[in-house]
């Protein structure tokens, strides 16, 4: 009985002791700062509607802060806004902007550095250099922000979701628009990126960095610089993401360099100038994918070895395949290839002739960009078709032996 009395007082105590520091005109406390330094452990800051220039302001005590009614924290172009370090921390329901800006210092909107169990969700970020920057911290959610930043250059604008030297994270359902980079990932480790829509940044909608065990699935990255890129990194599973309209000289939906044992299954690449480009890459599962109207649906570098390309789907593609070697070490199966003019005699559903999805005109303009001029014209189908006949300059072993006859299911 006396245990049990215990027990009670002790909860009762806690819930006592946690409070509600309400901040806004016509409260007690006008001031966020002076609610921070009035706070302790478990209490909540509720923030009401208004607009709060009070400098750059430090959270270091497990606190949450809830915004009523939109209310706006503003940097006035001079400072970053939140510095959070510890643990147990959740920020909701505010507008950021105006965060200043700083060719030394990275400057944010909501910056998280040696933290854990962070929360930061439902947020409106805009006009920042970087939007929310976190580093060496372990499960940080950032969760439903509205990001917006203000294009400038890649030296003078910082990315929206910034990642460094961090594990277990969950990014999920942000939009994140106008930055370098929409989310950018560096030795980020058994973290989860999911439902996020990043589009018109200036470089990549995602950019990986020596980031191991991650997943990333069910986001869209559209209109972006160069699309995504993933790199030196591996056991990454990329799955029922959008890769689409990245367009330019040097885009592509998503580059994968130096990346091995990972997997990229049920994803649609859907008008880039290159859907999918590998470079350094082994020991990829790549299956049940759409590559939709690309420049390029797929290219691989002679670099590339151990690549298991099957299932997939190929349609209205310029050229399918690219490569700019003879040595292929990858393979192909088991496609459906809208330019497959082969035929199934047995009705297996497998085409009964084995499918070279490198035309000769895709090896020529590899060499000669400006050969690109003479696309679709009739001597350079005739070639292709003759090439593919009696193969001669395109890799011989990079085929198809079993093309499907009608498209996969996704």
């Amino acid at each position: 009985m006396k245990k049990l009395l215990t027990i009670i007082s002790i909860l009762f105590f806690l819930s006592v002791s946690a409070r509600k520091i309400v901040v806004g005109s016509g409260q007690p406390v006008t001031s966020f700062k002076q609610a921070v330094s009035m706070a302790n452990d478990k209490d909540t800051i509720l923030l009401n509607a208004g607009v709060y220039r009070e400098g750059n302001i430090a959270i270091t005590k497990s606190i949450s802060l809830i915004g009523i009614g939109d209310p706006v924290l503003d940097g006035e172009k001079k400072y970053e806004i939140l510095t959070v370090s510890g643990k147990d921390i959740t920020i909701s329901g505010i507008t950021f902007r105006n965060a200043g800006y700083s060719a030394l210092n990275d400057y944010a909107s909501i910056k998280i550095i040696d933290a854990s169990n962070i929360t930061v969700e439902n947020n409106t970020i805009f006009n920042a250099y970087f939007a929310i920057h976190v580093s060496n911290t372990s499960y940080a959610v950032i969760r439903n922000n509205n990001i917006a930043g203000s294009p400038k250059s890649e030296q003078l604008t910082g990315n929206g979701i910034h990642l460094w030297k961090s594990n277990h994270a969950l990014i999920d359902g942000n939009h994140v628009r106008g930055h370098r980079d929409g989310i950018y990932f560096e030795f980020v480790s058994f973290s989860t990126v999911q439902n996020n829509l990043s589009e018109n940044n200036i470089r990549y909608g995602i950019h990986f960095m020596f980031s191991n065990d991650d997943v990333y699935f069910n986001n869209t990255f559209r209109k972006n610089g160069a699309g995504v890129a993933v790199m030196y990194s591996k056991k990454v599973n990329m799955e029922w993401n959008h890769f689409e309209e990245n367009w330019g000289g040097s885009a592509y939906g998503m580059l994968l360099k130096d990346i091995s044992d990972s997997y990229i299954q049920h994803n649609t690449f859907f008008k880039n100038t290159i859907g999918l480009h590998l470079e350094g890459t082994s020991r990829m599962e790549i299956r049940l994918n759409l590559f939709k109207e690309n420049g390029w649906a797929i290219k691989v570098q002679a670099s590339c070895e151990e690549n298991n390309f099957h299932h997939n789907n190929f349609i209205g593609n310029s050229f399918d395949v690219g490569t700019n070697g003879t040595l292929v070490l990858n393979t192909f199966s088991h496609n459906y290839w809208d330019k497959y003019e082969g035929y199934d005699m047995n009705k297996d559903a497998f085409g009964d002739v084995p499918y070279h999805p490198v035309s000769m005109y895709s090896m020529i303009v590899e060499e000669n960009p400006n050969s690109l001029i003479l696309l679709r014209s009739f001597i350079v189908n005739l070639l292709d078709k003759a090439e593919r006949a009696i193969p001669s300059l395109t890799p011989e072993n990079l085929v198809d032996d079993r093309p499907m006859m009608k498209p996969n299911k996704l």
